[in-house]
């Protein structure tokens, strides 16, 4: 079943990642300068929102951006257009997941939006308009640095740190870019969708996510680990098992900074301060919930004090036993992206290649680029394995997975390894002597950073 879901190729698809092509494609050289062909892409925006709530708006704003008009209203307009269209993309892809996994999806309900934040978000709005009007091509330090101002102002409000953390790496990435007229490659689709998120972040009454406390029981599934140079973060996917029976797919993410010459398994010591989750992922266990809060989006906002370690759970007899029967949380609205999939899947039966898995004729890619270096999972096991657990993802026009976890057979002997077992330290004798000294220069900046609080 999963095989013929990603064979197939929803109707529409390629259609409406051409518009977002077009778009993107005019966000490129700027508003301000809308050839023949960007003139056409807009249209085809218009034409393609015909129909839908935001026909009138689109046929209103486009008709004036290329006659030479724009405000932060069109501006906005173009950004709902681009996340529909990628919403709907978003949509096709999963409705054949969930039909070949027998997987149930909640419904999105809107929240209710906050008060308006006024002036607040306006100077953020006027920066992503002049940097649409100028296009990537037209930015340069100047402009890229335009934005400062509003940004520290963001920074300011505890209810626009959302917006604040998007706009100021953003900024980063366009001020390291600068001048964009000199970049041989443009990061098109990136930028694109940066700005999208920020534009429609930065608009008056945006709803912000609500949470509900839940209790039960989390079987982890695998973790997903992010190493950034200056950032390590842990994205655990698993199963919550609720007092009333219902059991749903949640995620949990912690994160904190670090120094890039911090890496591989010695990143797991800047997560100090979250001993529960770095020991249930280490030794493998379940973990017991009491309060902790949930979005309707399945993000648990991970809290140590609501969390307690409990008995073994082998992640892949919890797969084999209870991902058949899981509810999948609805995708929040701005979540709604192909990029943004990555649903956990169990497979097996496959044969295993070098870098992709066969399913019965069909040929899933495998991610290795995302294996982590702080954890055992290696490209020989992945193409050694005869069971995967992993994240299903959509990338570059092709399904692909990420391994979080493998079973396998190495020198006749059942190997098993997931991307966390190291969170405690490696188990490899000869990793865990290299982690031992590199380890060193992590208490050794820490040390010094508490000196430098102390005075």
């Amino acid at each position: 079943m999963l095989a013929d879901a990603l064979r197939a190729r929803p109707a529409g698809l390629d259609a409406a990642l051409a518009l977002v092509d077009g778009l993107d494609d005019v966000l490129v050289d700027g508003l301000a300068r809308i050839g023949e062909a960007g003139a056409a892409a807009l249209s085809a925006l218009a034409t393609a929102a015909g129909g839908t709530p935001l026909a009138g708006p689109a046929a209103d704003a486009i008709g004036k951006i290329i006659a030479g008009t724009v405000t932060d209203e069109h501006v906005a307009v173009l950004a709902g257009v681009r996340t529909a269209l990628l919403g709907a993309a978003h949509d096709a892809l999963l409705s054949g997941v969930d039909a070949a996994t027998g997987r149930d999806r909640e419904g999105w309900s809107a929240p209710a939006a906050p008060p308006q934040a006024g002036r607040l978000l306006a100077g953020a709005r006027s920066w992503l308009r002049e940097l649409a009007i100028a296009g990537w091509r037209g930015v340069d330090h100047e402009l890229a640095a335009a934005g400062s101002q509003a940004i520290q102002a963001l920074w300011a409000d505890p209810s626009s740190r959302r917006l604040a953390v998007l706009l100021d790496g953003f900024a980063a990435e366009l001020r390291a870019s600068a001048p964009g007229a000199t970049l041989e490659r443009v990061p098109v689709r990136r930028w694109a969708d940066l700005w999208t998120r920020g534009v429609l972040l930065a608009q008056d009454g945006f709803a912000t996510v609500p949470t509900e406390p839940v209790h039960g029981r989390l079987l982890i599934l695998g973790a997903d680990l992010h190493e950034h140079p200056t950032v390590f973060q842990v994205q655990v996917h698993g199963l919550l098992e609720t007092p009333d029976g219902w059991t749903g797919l949640v995620r949990a993410a912690v994160a904190a900074p670090k120094v890039d010459t911090i890496s591989g398994p010695s990143a797991w010591r800047m997560l100090a301060s979250f001993p529960v989750l770095r020991t249930v992922l280490a030794q493998r266990r379940a973990v017991e919930l009491s309060g902790m809060l949930l979005t309707p989006a399945g993000d648990l906002l991970w809290d140590e004090s609501h969390a307690a370690a409990g008995e073994p759970a082998d992640p892949f007899t919890t797969a084999r036993v209870s991902l058949g029967r899981v509810t999948a949380p609805a995708a929040a609205a701005l979540d709604r992206h192909p990029a943004a999939i990555a649903e956990p899947v169990l497979l097996e039966g496959y044969t295993a290649g070098d870098a992709s898995f066969d399913l019965g004729g069909v040929s899933l890619a495998v991610d290795l680029d995302r294996l982590p270096a702080a954890g055992p999972l290696t490209p020989a096991l992945v193409a050694a394995s005869t069971a995967c657990l992993g994240l299903l993802r959509w990338d570059a026009g092709r399904w692909a997975v990420q391994p979080l976890a493998v079973q396998a057979v190495v020198r006749k002997k059942p190997v098993t390894a997931h991307t966390a077992d190291w969170a405690l330290g490696p188990t490899d004798a000869k990793e865990a002597k290299a982690e031992a000294a590199a380890g060193a220069a992590v208490d050794i900046l820490r040390e010094r950073a508490g000196r430098l609080l102390r005075k």
